[in-house]
């Protein structure tokens, strides 16, 4: 936006693009030199804070106020602990006055520069140093990031757990601003409420091959709610692999493996069986188990019935905590490619398993179409986020659409255990 601000006594006058600094803009001086190379003068007579002082700590409970008086008004402000934290603030429509919208923390140090001008338009300064007092209580919400640092496949998400539980609308958004996921490439992404005591992120799309996060959280010395504080967390740093993702047909009898977008291999595979259906949707690979003995007994199949088994199984993907697997299925290499006989698992042969199992990595996505089975749950059963559509994750956000709802009947669904 243009002005023209006229120099006292000058009988001249000079037009600026306005500068956004946070709350304001740059007048022209009045010394009839650069604006921006004007020495500033001392604000302290100008401006007024709610009872701050170097000398005497402040409670962090309180709003930070600025206000400046008649004969000025505040161009710009910015507050910051010592850990480079930054404080949101809001600047009324006159300028005579901004006040904080974000919590300050407790037990911390801060640094604020506010800059004026007067009714001439001249720049002026003043730079407040304060400390907040400690907590009041030895409540500390404390978050631990997950998965563990390494590489991970283009699924993966971000998991954050907290050692106690967060209910209100407040409160979660208190939480959710204080956790910071950033990557290289930058993505769009959200949190999502999964329960009271855990959150997950994921970006709208898979994310980009070979791009490094960083995971973190300011919560230390920030009010959460009554008598319940944030505590500091370790921060968390991962790399995303090759692009891999292995789409299961359950009526073609065959999957896809894509790597980086080009298919790389077809398998002929079996699927589940009527009332043994393996379920549709996008799961993740949670981890890799060479060998896994996997009987009827744990899905309710009684002992010495037709369906009854007991089996060694080798290079098994998992991809449900309750025992959907891809892995080698010797027993049934005549129906791969034609028939759906297992009860439950993407089988195999034993060298097309073995490929699989050195091929993928935990966070790589196995999706499954065209199944008689249910969707794969979005939580609780693994990692079913990707199930949900990014209108409905997003939902899921304290901060876009208040306080989600506790988890449906249909996400806490029956976990069945292994199956094979």
């Amino acid at each position: 936006m243009n002005h023209t601000v006229s120099f006292r006594g000058a009988g001249v006058s000079c037009t600026l693009l306005a500068i956004a600094l946070g709350a304001g803009g740059t007048a022209c001086s009045s010394s009839g030199g650069d604006p921006l190379t004007d020495k500033p003068y001392d604000a302290t007579d100008q401006i007024s804070f709610n009872g701050l002082s170097e000398d005497k700590k402040a409670d962090p409970d309180k709003p930070l106020e600025v206000t400046v008086d008649d004969d000025g008004r505040i161009t710009d402000v910015t507050a910051t602990d010592a850990t480079g934290r930054s404080v949101t603030g809001e600047l009324s429509a006159d300028g005579t006055r901004w006040h904080s919208t974000s919590p300050l923390a407790a037990n911390a140090h801060y640094t604020v520069r506010v800059s004026t001008e007067d009714e001439d338009g001249a720049p002026g300064r003043k730079v407040l140093t304060f400390d907040t007092t400690r907590p009041t209580t030895k409540k500390r919400l404390g978050v631990t990031f997950g998965p563990g640092s390494g590489t991970y496949g283009v699924g993966q998400p971000i998991t954050a757990k907290l050692d106690k539980p967060v209910k209100g609308k407040a409160q979660r958004a208190v939480v959710e601003r204080a956790l910071r996921v950033d990557s290289v490439p930058a993505v769009q992404g959200a949190w999502h409420w999964v329960d009271d005591k855990e959150l997950h992120y994921r970006p709208r799309e898979y994310w980009p091959a070979h791009a490094t996060i960083r995971v973190h959280s300011n919560l230390d010395g920030i009010k959460v709610g009554d008598r319940l504080w944030g505590a500091k967390s370790k921060p968390l740093k991962l790399t995303i692999g090759d692009s891999m993702i292995a789409v299961a047909d359950a009526a073609a009898h065959s999957m896809t493996v894509y790597r980086n977008g080009e298919a790389v291999k077809e398998l002929p595979i079996t699927t589940g069986k009527p009332g043994f259906e393996t379920r549709n949707g996008v799961k993740v690979v949670l981890s890799k188990e060479y060998y896994v003995r996997m009987r009827s007994a744990t899905v309710g199949i009684a002992a010495g019935s037709s369906d009854s088994y007991d089996l060694p199984v080798y290079y098994a993907t998992r991809v449900t905590w309750s025992g959907e697997y891809v892995h080698a299925a010797p027993w049934s290499v005549g129906s791969q490619g034609y028939a759906n006989v297992s009860h439950g698992c993407i089988g195999m042969s034993t060298g097309n398993a073995e490929w699989f199992f050195d091929a993928v990595h935990e966070g790589d996505v196995v999706k499954v179409v065209n199944s008689d089975g249910d969707t794969m749950e979005p939580f609780g059963n693994g990692f079913g986020d990707w199930n949900l559509s990014w209108k409905n994750w997003r939902t899921g956000s304290a901060l876009v659409a208040g306080t989600p709802d506790a988890p449906t009947a249909a996400q806490r669904a029956r976990l069945r255990p292994e199956s094979v």
